[in-house]
């Protein structure tokens, strides 16, 4: 049987979340006798094929018919960044509290312990990762786990604090609503 079918075989049978992203590396295990380029090509066709997507260099994912749910940047988010310590702040964890009136389209910022950077998943949007000094036992209080997201998420008190020491634009917040939900 060819690579391309094998994958695509392999993906029905063994994925079972709406999308599951997986690295290069993943793929190549799955073939441990390809080469490398061959392997490089197997995933370049199989996204010409519609198989799976290209997510970011080096990231695919596989997305059943039913879809993300509008998750897909904050699975990829965590899944690049596992190593750190991330939660979803700044203007996206006001935007969702309903803090800030502007709606973020395709952009999520993540505050994380390692260096700030900008991620392009192309049409399915941006990560922004903003470095943080903060330590987790230090703000444990003001964090929920979102299993949604997969990710850590800031309460509007640390957003708030987020926004204010990253220098981002706090002209955009509406403190009445702010204010109701600090109290």
């Amino acid at each position: 049987m060819q690579p391309i079918r094998i994958l695509s075989d392999w993906l029905k049978k063994n994925v079972r979340s709406d999308c599951h992203l997986f690295s290069f590396q993943d793929i190549k295990n799955l073939y441990p006798d390809l080469s490398t380029g061959a392997c490089k090509t197997l995933l370049s066709r199989a996204v010409k094929l519609g198989y799976i997507q290209r997510i970011c260099r080096g990231l695919y994912a596989y997305i059943n018919t039913s879809g993300t749910n509008g998750l897909l940047l904050f699975h990829t988010a965590a899944y690049l960044r596992s190593c750190e310590f991330n939660y979803i702040s700044v203007e996206t964890a006001l935007s969702d509290a309903g803090v800030i009136s502007q709606i973020p389209m395709n952009w999520i910022s993540i505050m994380s312990s390692g260096r700030s950077h900008l991620v392009s998943c192309g049409d399915f949007g941006t990560i922004e990762f903003i470095h943080t000094n903060q330590k987790p036992e230090n703000i444990m209080g003001k964090l929920t786990y979102d299993t949604n997201c997969r990710l850590w998420r800031a309460s509007v008190v640390l957003a708030l604090s987020d926004m204010k020491r990253t220098h981002r634009n706090i002209d955009v917040i509406d403190w009445e609503i702010a204010n109701e939900l600090i109290r």
